[in-house]
């Protein structure tokens, strides 16, 4: 079996039929690390010993006739703002370096765990997950690693480039504003972002809570589906956890008939700032769906910039105490946008919630017309190491705060998305935005399983 293609229900099924042991792939797992992660950036710590004792016991376990899970020996790894027992929790920082280890495993650890998946390690991310790119002045850079010049996305880049590359199958991540979807896009891999509240963010640390979502990456729409059926449920430990009880999904990704399915493409602001390479990506969904039908999704500009508002209010709130008195300890690239986001009056972000009360209604009736939505995920493939600008719509912009141009405003009224990643010969990776109501991940699910079956989707290692 070749552990790194294998996606995470592949080797699973071969670690409870006993054709390879749960530390011989966590072993593999490692030797990957080893080899490949000297390059790519994506670890900032290893956790042999855990993992390697986590193994042993799946393995006893499966010697003895018990079944340890759906994730039996799936070794998985976290964005460091997930609380790993006995790890310092660093979201990226180097102020938070200082804290005490945590004293417990985050609620989504402790599912995979319970699912018999290994945690072997955390990963890299822009400082206090308030970024796009993932060049950490304190950490360094992760690397894309279909080019390794080029960034992984953030603010969860050492998760998504490290499924991509190969080190681990199953990787978690947090979304604000894309910080799933944006690496996932760059990185070729699918991420998903669940509705708000969906997943427990006990134990993870917040960066805009009214805006923050768990969520993950694999190399497959099964893999999706399996973590996701074990990271629901409503959890007490956090506010936000919705009560509704898990909805099953692994039954429910059998290729629909899309007949019966109402999908159109977002228009107007998702199609004129993409570059052609991303609009030819949505394209060729579409076209492998038969959909030629558009919608539009007024204010979306408007809905992006009050996110913007929202996060740097909530973000820079969080850390004022540390902002008063270690500003410099802060990477710059972070430093003066939680300056700024301090200085904005409350009546900006009391106008914002408003307004992102308004846009939710929108939202409503547009899927009172329509399921699913398609849009891209990113506007352009991955932009160079340090690479300032782009030109979108005959127009020189930032890249940081601009790759987030189509993921902000959806997750900015909590909706469920997933990036699916299409691969081009020689050249970079793309995704594409499969958006739907709330609490309706089992179709994007679906449909993501009929492009997969017809090869429009894929997630290779590379």
């Amino acid at each position: 079996m070749n552990l790194e293609q294998a996606d995470a229900v592949a080797i699973a099924t071969a670690v409870r039929e006993g054709k390879v042991s749960a530390v011989e792939v966590t072993k593999a797992a490692f030797r990957r690390i080893e080899a490949r992660d000297h390059e790519l950036n994506c670890f900032t710590t290893v956790t042999v010993e855990t993992a390697l004792a986590d193994a042993q016991r799946i393995d006893s376990e499966i010697a003895q006739g018990k079944n340890p899970g759906s994730l039996a020996g799936v070794p998985f790894a976290v964005k460091n703002l997930f609380d790993i027992a006995g790890i310092t929790t660093l979201a990226g920082s180097k102020i938070n370096a200082e804290n005490p280890p945590a004293t417990q495993d985050a609620t989504a650890i402790a599912k995979l765990k319970q699912a018999g998946a290994v945690l072997v390690g955390a990963l890299n991310m822009d400082e206090y997950a308030y970024g796009f790119v993932t060049e950490n002045t304190h950490y360094g850079t992760t690397r894309n690693p279909h080019d390794l010049t080029r960034v992984a996305g953030g603010s969860s880049g050492g998760s998504a480039a490290a499924v991509s590359g190969g080190l681990v199958p199953l990787a978690l991540g947090s979304d604000t504003n894309g910080s799933i979807r944006v690496p996932a896009a760059l990185c070729g891999v699918f991420g998903l972002k669940p509705t708000y509240g969906r997943l427990s963010r006990a134990g993870v640390a917040l960066f805009s809570s009214s805006l923050d979502h768990i969520g993950f990456f694999a190399r497959s729409v099964r893999d999706i589906a399996t973590v996701f059926d074990v990271l629901q449920g409503e959890d007490d430990n956090d506010p936000v956890c919705t009560k509704r009880p898990p909805v099953e999904t692994l039954d429910t990704i059998s290729l629909p008939d899309i007949t019966n399915l109402r999908i159109a493409i977002a228009d107007e602001y998702f199609i004129q700032q993409a570059s052609s390479e991303a609009f030819a990506a949505v394209q060729k969904v579409a076209k492998a769906l038969d959909i030629t039908e558009c919608i539009t999704i007024p204010e979306a500009q408007r809905a992006r910039a009050a996110a913007f508002v929202i996060t740097a209010c909530e973000g820079a709130n969080l850390h004022l105490e540390q902002l008063r008195s270690r500003l410099q300890d802060f990477d710059p690239a972070t430093r003066d946008r939680f300056l700024a986001g301090a200085l904005i009056p409350s009546s900006w972000y009391i106008q914002a919630q408003r307004f992102r009360r308004w846009f939710r209604d929108q939202f409503h009736e547009i899927f009172q017309k329509v399921d699913v939505i398609l849009a891209p995920t990113t506007p352009i493939s991955a932009p160079l190491i340090g690479q300032q600008t782009m030109i979108l719509n005959n127009e020189e912009i930032l890249v940081r705060p601009h790759l987030g141009l189509f993921t902000q405003p959806l997750s900015f009224i909590g909706l469920p998305v997933l990036s699916v990643p299409l691969q081009h010969p020689n050249a970079l990776p793309l995704g594409v935005q499969l958006i739907a109501a709330p609490y309706n991940e089992a179709l994007i699910l679906r449909i993501a399983a009929l492009l997969e079956a017809k090869g429009i989707i894929s997630a290779p290692v590379v």
